[in-house]
């Protein structure tokens, strides 16, 4: 494995994971609203670099790059929505079925074959959301069908930036999904509009877009260097970081059965990562 692509997704992780923990802290901003901050401030600070650098902001792919945009925007607004309506570490488990939907897209649009055995790996991981979700009573029917809508977007998103490749710069594929992302969250935050209250609720808002952006730019330019099966596994950690720092910052729990359904959705996923080392996978998240 690429020692540096697999220091860069472990940063993103990391990065993701922090994020994710200031959208679950500020309960009383409007998940568009979240959306609106998270992508305004990232846009900004890669708008400005790409024109310091004189980088071609608006690529060359420009199809696949507005693809990507819309269906990763979609389902931003959905997983900000889902943590607000569950507990965080099952929300970003549940998302990780995206690596799964991934593939059976790519099944279905691109004609790329999936092994025998992949199949049962499959079976592990939605066995793994029957679990978590029949025995974790802090998520309801509408969060579940939330955070499965966000992960079904998002394994449109691996498809979108495996097609771009290495033809466009990873901050104008990013920049693109943020500039999107924006423009959403701002139209539809507007008329439920929640001012932050206090030094603190700025400061976070703020750093919404620095840590997106850091988690987003050393995503794709990992994915970007390494091949998805071989690097996308560290993705798993952000599970960890996820669960342990929650248990720390809101006291977030969770019975034997909810951490083995958690377990074995990262399980099937590793799994499925594995078999697929000599193949073209589909490329990752947010």
């Amino acid at each position: 494995m690429n020692r540096q692509a697999a220091l860069y997704m472990i940063i993103s992780t990391a990065a993701f994971a922090v994020m994710n923990l200031v959208v679950k802290y500020l309960v009383h901003i409007p998940a568009l609203e979240l959306v609106f901050f998270r992508a305004a401030g990232s846009f900004l600070l890669s708008m400005g670099y790409l024109r310091q650098q004189r980088i071609a902001v608006l690529g060359r792919n420009r199809k696949w790059l507005v693809i990507r945009s819309v269906v990763g925007t979609i389902s931003l607004c959905l997983f900000f929505v889902a943590i607000k309506l569950m507990p965080l570490g099952s929300a970003v488990a549940l998302r990780y079925l995206a690596p799964v939907i991934g593939v059976l897209l790519a099944l279905i649009f691109l004609r790329e074959p999936v092994r025998n055995d992949q199949w049962l790996y499959f079976l592990i991981a939605f066995a793994g959301v029957g679990l978590l979700s029949g025995f974790d009573p802090g998520i309801t029917p509408l969060g579940l069908t939330v955070i499965l809508l966000s992960a079904l977007f998002s394994g449109m998103v691996y498809m979108a930036i495996r097609r771009l490749g290495t033809d466009e710069h990873p901050l104008v594929i990013a920049n693109y999904f943020m500039g999107f992302a924006m423009v959403t969250g701002l139209l539809g935050a507007l008329p439920n509009w929640e001012w932050p209250v206090g030094a603190t609720e700025w400061l976070l808002l703020g750093s919404l877009g620095l840590v997106g952006l850091v988690g987003q730019l050393f995503m794709t330019m990992a994915l970007q260097m390494e091949a998805t099966n071989k690097i996308a596994p560290l993705k798993y950690l952000e599970a960890v970081f996820v669960l342990l720092l929650s248990y720390l910052w809101f006291g977030e729990s969770y019975g034997y059965l909810a951490l083995l359904g958690i377990g074995l959705i990262v399980v099937g996923n590793l799994l499925n990562a594995f078999v697929r080392r000599k193949r073209r996978a589909p490329v990752a998240l947010k």
